[in-house]
């Protein structure tokens, strides 16, 4: 069997590992989702889903520190201030994620009466599904058509300690 061309590209600097640094955790996407679904303030967050007051508080801190939501104080009568979280064009900008991951649960995960959420068209009301197409517009439905391939970011793979050249594609040096 080929050696995959993949080996010979690092991953030094792969987006994919910084995003999951920033997302990766489980309660960052349940404070999103959450976020998404209207719910801005800590203390609703909390009834809803639950998570520990420390737990939710680092993920609302991390989530902020990146840029993804941004604080926003209020003041109910005879209260100190506090801070609703809303999301940025960066946190907006992860709704095909949120999309996506709903969909793949809904197909996989959900109970027998159906999904917990659905995504609809605000102007239209129709359910929403992702799509993928390609920079020419082409619909990619079979899965199998998408490629990875280096992008312009890519560096080559460092040759294993004790080597003095990476390894070829066919797994010879």
């Amino acid at each position: 069997m080929a050696t995959p061309p993949a080996l010979n590209w690092s991953v030094d600097n792969c987006t994919i590992e910084r995003a999951m640094g920033i997302l990766g955790e489980k309660w960052s996407l349940v404070v999103l989702r959450e976020v998404f679904s209207g719910i801005r303030r800590f203390d609703d967050m909390r009834v809803r889903t639950h998570i520990p007051r420390q737990v939710l508080t680092n993920r609302l801190n991390n989530l902020v520190e990146h840029g993804i939501l941004r604080r926003e104080p209020y003041r109910e009568p005879g209260s100190r201030v506090r801070h609703e979280y809303r999301l940025t064009d960066k946190g907006f900008d992860l709704y095909p994620v949120m999309i996506a991951l709903s969909e793949w649960g809904n197909r996989y995960l959900a109970d027998p009466e159906g999904p917990p959420i659905e995504y609809a068209h605000r102007d239209c009301g129709a359910e929403l599904h992702l799509a993928v197409t390609c920079a020419d517009g082409h619909l990619i439905e079979k899965r199998r058509e998408i490629q990875p391939r280096p992008g312009p970011g890519t560096r080559p793979r460092r040759p294993p300690e004790g080597t003095t050249r990476p390894e070829t594609a066919n797994g010879s040096a």
